[in-house]
Formats: structure tokens, sequence, C-alpha cells
């Protein structure tokens, strides 16, 4: 395999290789000026045992088949954490190990996991794709994020609603965090399905329509989104944080389960159930696909 079939992957190695100071890498001091603040490409070399020139081809796109043992020694000289040390894998690793390019997304969802929106009620719950797009949610879920439903269900996405609607910056009181985890999710995604239609759409797409999306973008940090917490602003509920769990859901091209709670009997978990009484124009409600 060429390194030119893993998208981003030299510039996922600069920007971490940037990242990183020689005090950090346990490097001695060095008198002079340096013209970069993070790691040359011959220390990461040294740090990694490989050669410089293998290295570099590495950055360059020139090296075929990075072997295991050298992207780990690359990801613990770079100190990559756990989601970017598997984003360095899922970009080096063989075509046929992810989806194919052009691949149509998936959005058809099986009896069972619409049922598992119901289940989990009162909490907030809603499937996403591997791009986000909003799959199908029951009434709490959709009612969480309000004025999603002016939009189409094919326009449902809540990476689209996080930066371009504007009722999402009234409503998530840590936007900022918020904004952060949902490129690095999407920076995530794109390498784990290199050339997916629905996830370099929308991409492509806030990179033109958001100067802030496009900005995080460039900070190339990958999060796979699994847990935490958001507060939020409601306007039919007021204040309330809420955490949430990601499961994924098996059998599909990356989707997922979110499930919002709040500790029982506090006042988080009383405004969380007050979405269920929520004007109904804010819903079509149910666990109906999008």
């Amino acid at each position: 395999m060429d390194i030119d079939n893993a998208p981003g992957l030299g510039e996922f190695l600069q920007t971490r290789r940037a990242r990183v100071t020689p005090e950090q890498a346990g490097l001695p001091a060095t008198t002079g000026r340096r013209r970069i603040t993070g790691l040359r490409r011959e220390e990461v070399a040294l740090l990694a045992g490989v050669s410089i020139e293998y290295y570099r081809r590495l950055e360059q796109g020139k090296q075929h088949r990075p072997g295991p043992a050298v992207l780990e020694a690359v990801a613990r000289v770079l100190r990559l954490d756990e989601d970017e040390r598997r984003h360095l894998f899922e970009l080096a690793k063989a075509p046929r190990d992810v989806a194919e390019p052009g691949t149509a997304p998936q959005r058809v969802l099986r009896p069972d996991v619409l049922r598992m929106l119901e289940i989990v009620d009162p909490c907030p719950a809603y499937v996403l794709s591997r791009a986000n797009d909003l799959l199908a949610a029951n009434t709490r879920g959709l009612r969480l994020l309000p004025g999603i439903e002016e939009w189409p269900g094919p326009r449902r996405n809540t990476a689209r609603y996080t930066f371009l609607h504007p009722a999402a910056r009234r409503l998530y009181g840590n936007w900022e965090d918020v904004a952060a985890a949902t490129v690095a999710h999407l920076r995530a995604a794109a390498g784990r399905y290199p050339d997916a239609p629905d996830v370099t759409g929308v991409v492509g797409e806030l990179i033109v329509k958001s100067e802030e999306f496009a900005t995080l973008w460039q900070r190339y940090e990958v999060r796979n989104r699994t847990n935490g917490r958001k507060h939020f602003t409601h306007p039919a509920t007021g204040t309330m944080m809420l955490s949430y769990e990601a499961y994924e859901v098996a059998r599909t091209d990356g989707h997922r389960l979110i499930v919002y709670q709040a500790e029982p009997d506090s006042p988080d978990h009383d405004a969380m159930l007050l979405l269920g009484h929520a004007d109904a124009s804010c819903a079509t409600g149910g666990q109906r696909p999008m």
C-alpha cells in the first residue's frame, strides 16, 4: 500500500510533531534559536528508532506499508493519546479495511434500534450516522435540539446544527467545547471512512459556511465522542447539565446511539423531564426515522 492511499497521514504527523517540544520528548536542551517550536523530523526519527529518510518518506506519502511497530514508536514519540493513536492506524491501514471510496451512507435502522429509543425514555436519545446525520430520535431527543425540526430530515445533522443554526449558540452553555469536540469527532470519522461522501460532504459544507469550523478543522484535533457532559440553556426547560453516553450500533457503518441522563431527583433531572411537556411544535414525536 502506498501512503498516498491514506489521505491526511502526512498532515496529521506534521501537526502532532509541531506540538511536542524537545523538552517534552526528553531531548537535551540546545543553545541557540530553533526555527520551530516542535520536534524536527530528524528528532522524531531518532527517538522512534527509524532512519531520517524513512520518516521523511512517511510524512511525504512515499513510504510503503509502515509496520505496526513503527507506528507504535511514532505514536509514543508524538505523545498521541488513545484516540489519536487509533486515528494514526486508521490513516495508515489498507483500503480494504476501511469504507470503500464513494460508498453511500447507510440510513436505514433496524426495528430493534428504533425500539431502544423508547426503552430509554424519559432519557433524551437519538441515533447519529458516521457523519452526525440525525437518523432517528425519541420525543425528548428531538426536543433537546430546538429548531432542528425546522430542517427537512436529510438536512438534520448535529454538526451542521452546532455551527449553522443560531439556536445552537444559545442552547449550549459550553458552545466552544461542543464545537471543538464536534470537529475532532469528524476528523476521526474522516480517517476511519476516507472519501465517504456523507462525511466529506458535511465537512466541505462547514468549511465553506463557517469560519470557526474551518479554523478548528486546521488544528487537526482527533477525538471519538464516547461520553461527556453538556450544559444546556433550553428555551422550554431552562438551564440543565446532562451527561451523555455514545453506544456504537452493531452491523452499521458507524451509527451511534446517544443517550442523555441526569442525576435522579436533581433539578437537572426535573428540567430534562420537562422536555416531554414542551411545545409539541418542537417535535414530530415517537422514534420514527428522520
